[in-house]
Parts: structure tokens; sequence; C-alpha cells
């Protein structure tokens, strides 16, 4: 599977999006760090999301512009970050996951998905809404789908940075 796949929007306007990245941690580390008190993000949990079960998180989604050897600039938005406590699974464990904008949210996408942990790997999959109906559908296949899949991979290695710093 490849670090970033687009699949086209479907006729709802959603689109699907698949990122992946390494894990240097242990899987259980991130699981645990996920069902505990602590935060694997400096500004914490804030209030509690409209759904049972799920956490919300306070971040600065990034995305880096440029390589992540030599970027050439890092993009930051204010964004509320739901998990889930994460179920074990076959392969290892999985996580309800989603983002939005903290403010000025109809100009941002809004992400609802999976986190899953394995051994090799973090993996986010799930759909997105590209904001501003037909026109965002086409800025989308053009350059929004970069951002979408970035801000994934970001998430993905914070989780991963943070349960290896909890482990050490």
């Amino acid at each position: 599977m490849t670090p970033g796949t687009l699949v086209q929007p479907s006729s709802d306007g959603f689109v699907r999006l698949t990122t992946t990245a390494p894990l240097h941690a242990d899987p259980e580390q991130v699981a645990t760090l996920l069902a505990g008190e602590a935060s694997p993000w400096p500004h914490g949990t804030v209030e509690r999301p409209a759904v049972a079960g799920l956490r919300r998180f306070a971040v600065d989604l990034r995305l880096r512009v440029g390589s992540e050897q030599a970027g050439l600039t890092t993009l930051g938005k204010a964004a509320f970050l739901d998990v889930g406590r994460p179920r074990r699974t076959l392969e290892g464990w999985e996580a309800e996951i989603s983002w939005r904008a903290a403010s000025a949210a109809p100009l941002f996408p809004v992400f609802s998905g999976w986190l899953i942990i394995d051994a090799e790997q973090l993996r986010i999959e799930g759909l997105y809404a590209p904001p501003g109906g037909t026109i965002g559908r086409v800025a989308d296949r053009l350059l929004l789908h970069v951002a979408a899949n970035g801000t994934a991979r970001w998430v993905l290695h914070e989780l991963d940075r943070a349960a290896l710093g909890a482990a050490g």
C-alpha cells in the first residue's frame, strides 16, 4: 500500500483517504497511550465530543510543504481530533478517528475513519468531505488531496513519536 492513496470522489462528494507510516514504537504502547489519560498532543484533552467513547484533543494539525528532509515551510491549523478507545483485532489494534477545523470549519475538510495499528505500521483509512461543493471537489483533485494525505501522515508520525517518548 502506498503512503498516500487517493480514490476519486464518490457521487456523494466524499473522498477515500488511506495513509500509512512506519511504526517505530511498540503497537501495544500506541494503544496504551490512546486508551490512557495522558495525551499524545501538547494541548491535551479538551471537552468531550458529542459521540460517547471518543476523546477530543486540541491539536495544531501540521502540513509540511516540501520533502521531509528539506521542508520549505510548515503550515498549521487549529483542529479538534477525536480518537476512540483502541480495540484489539487479529492484526493489532483499531480505533475510530476524526478531525475537523477548530475555527472557520466550512473552509476545511472534515475527516472520519479508522486508525489501524499493526506490528509494522500505522494506517489511517476513511473518508473526508472537501469543502465548497463542486468547486471544492475540483480543488481536491488538483491540490487538496495532497494536504489531506500530509495531515494524516502528520497525525501518524505524532502518535508514533509520542508512543516512543512514553516508553522511554
